[in-house]
């Protein structure tokens, strides 16, 4: 065996170890271990999109793949629930926004005014219902956000209810789920939930509140 084939060994070998240490998602207790897990696993379900799930330390981002890299889906400060977030817009986004900084996706940073907050929260309702279902696959807590903190925009109740609606008619028809997102609901409810897919009524209206 040449130094090559041996470093290639060695590499193939920890790879195995890792995926083995963080195959169960019950042993991980702390939210450093489940974003570790879920990098491992997105990974691997989705490396035939020449992706990868990455931590940032400051803002989420999403770079399109080059010809040196894959694309990156960057979420922020760690946060296993800005991953689930960052992860639903990509998979609405398609493969055309895929190849674009950011998914193409407008922005307007906080303080935006009650009509930027309204184009925000109808732009925002597929992708944070998605995340909710996400989130209840990993057993996880889920809270929507207006991202809104100085600016205009009520009390977000409207949002919730469209978010719930999106909710429901979802998993009404589970085939309208964009097809990465039901593939991760799927491998999640395999590795999570023992193969039980999510349920209606397992999503309640006041969860919101």
């Amino acid at each position: 065996m040449n130094p090559s084939q041996a470093k290639k060994v060695a590499s193939t070998t920890s790879s195995a170890q890792n995926i083995q240490s963080l195959s169960t998602w019950s042993r991980c207790h702390s939210e450093v271990m489940q974003v570790d897990w879920l990098i491992l696993h997105f990974n691997q379900w989705f490396s035939h999109h020449n992706v990868i799930l990455v931590r940032g330390e400051h803002e989420p981002e999403y770079f399109p793949a080059t010809t040196d890299s894959p694309a990156k889906i960057q979420f922020a400060h760690g946060f296993f629930n800005s991953a689930l977030h960052e992860i639903s817009h990509w998979c609405i986004a398609g493969a055309k926004r895929r190849t674009q900084s950011d998914l193409g996706y407008w922005y307007a940073p906080d303080g935006r005014s009650e009509a930027q907050q309204a184009l925000f929260e109808q732009v925002e309702v597929k992708p944070q219902a998605l995340e909710w279902l996400f989130a209840k696959s990993c057993g996880r807590p889920f809270r929507v956000s207006l991202d809104n903190l100085t600016g205009e925009g009520g009390d977000g109740e409207t949002f919730k209810d469209n978010v719930f609606a999106q909710v429901q008619a979802f998993l009404n028809d589970p085939q309208s789920i964009p097809k990465d997102g039901l593939a991760l609901i799927q491998h999640l409810c395999v590795e999570i939930r023992d193969g039980k897919f999510l349920e209606i009524g397992e999503f309640q209206r006041t969860d919101l509140n």
